[in-house]
């Protein structure tokens, strides 16, 4: 989630019928949209949740078998005022309904700012909630953790595991988790032109609200980039980052680039052998198309059960760029990937406007 204002930039599933797709590509707005009304029990338009879902984080609880999506605070101009990080909840990913906030309190470490980018995952019976709490243009934002026994909360808070000061990391927001052969890391980073910027990770102790040591952090990517996503898929580790303008409704310029590497901790390269710890590299994954822009902050790479790969991220439609309140109305969006010479790819590198089938789960 972007602090700053910059230019830039699991079956068959059954076929939908003819006459539905002759309608579909019709459509006077030239994208051929399905109107939602028409969906059918397999098939899914974007956006799959409005009219805010900021900076997506999604778990499949494997206590229940359902997802839960947390989003940024935002007041979303409904009357119902500003949501202490809000919690959806799904059965396939595409139908989204409220059903609370995961926080009853703001945490108090912090004298001002908002909950930004949370990050939901499971572990041993709990429910942890890592978030950044920042305002704009913060000089020493930080980041949190909050535990709960359920997933829909509400979470308890334990505090700061870090800020920018503390850490030395200018700009510290973003956080994602990352587990594997027993080592927990924390990775974060976000927008920043200093000699110290960057994406960074850190090795968590076992209990994962606490990091090892400030100095055991290790830099993977440049500060043009921000949300980090982490997925491992045969050899490689892939990072998927967010670059560009959020926030600024119809401007925004937000899109995703990727990079992999052979370990952990990097250096992580693009297609063209670019190392993404310089500026300027990656290669795009997602961009705006004429409906919807500011495409990214994404969650982690979800695995349907009939083995296919799909990703949750924010996005603003063109026509619908803020709530009444002034929030840009950044809707969730769902698109599948795929995967060319072991590199992801969304078709047409832009968010899907027709329907497509939904992923599967057994239920």
């Amino acid at each position: 989630m972007k602090r700053k204002s910059r230019a830039f930039v699991f079956p068959v599933f059954q076929l939908i019928s003819s006459c539905l797709c002759i309608a579909c590509a019709s459509s006077t707005s030239g994208q051929g949209q399905l109107p939602k009304a028409s969906r059918s029990e397999t098939r899914f338009v974007n956006p799959v949740f409005e009219p805010i879902l900021a900076d997506p984080t999604v778990l499949r609880d494997p206590v229940s078998g359902a997802f839960y999506a947390y989003g940024t605070q935002d007041d979303w101009g409904d009357g119902a005022g500003s949501r202490l990080v809000p919690v959806l909840k799904s059965s396939d990913l595409t139908e989204w309904k409220l059903v609370g906030s995961a926080f009853e309190s703001k945490p108090s470490w912090k004298k001002r700012g908002g909950i930004w980018a949370p990050e939901a995952v499971y572990d041993n019976g709990k429910y942890f909630l890592y978030y950044a709490f920042s305002i704009w243009d913060d000089p020493n934002p930080g980041i949190g953790v909050a535990t709960s026994d359920k997933p829909e909360g509400p979470f308890q808070d334990h505090g700061k595991l870090f800020d920018s000061k503390s850490i030395d990391v200018p700009n510290s927001i973003d956080p994602f988790m990352w587990a594997e052969n027993g080592q927990k890391y924390l990775f974060w980073g976000s927008f920043n032109d200093g000699p110290k910027q960057g994406t960074y990770g850190v090795p968590l102790r076992e209990d994962g609200i606490q990091i090892t040591d400030e100095d055991d952090k290790f830099k993977i990517a440049a500060g043009d980039l921000e949300a980090v996503i982490i997925h491992k898929r045969n050899n490689y580790y892939y990072f998927i980052g967010s670059r560009g303008s959020c926030c600024e409704g119809v401007n925004s310029t937000y899109h995703m680039v990727v990079g992999r590497s052979n370990n952990l901790k990097g250096p992580y390269l693009d297609k063209e052998g670019r190392n993404l710890k310089e500026r300027g590299n990656g290669t795009l994954l997602l961009q705006a198309n004429e409906r919807f822009v500011g495409v990214g902050h994404g969650s982690r790479i979800m695995t349907d059960d009939a083995d296919e790969d799909w990703i949750l991220y924010h996005g603003i439609d063109v026509e619908k760029g803020k709530v009444a309140g002034g929030a840009s109305r950044r809707m969730l969006f769902l698109d599948k990937i795929d995967w060319a010479d072991d590199w992801p790819v969304i078709k047409g590198d832009t968010p899907s406007v027709v329907a497509q089938h939904k992923p599967y789960f057994k239920q």
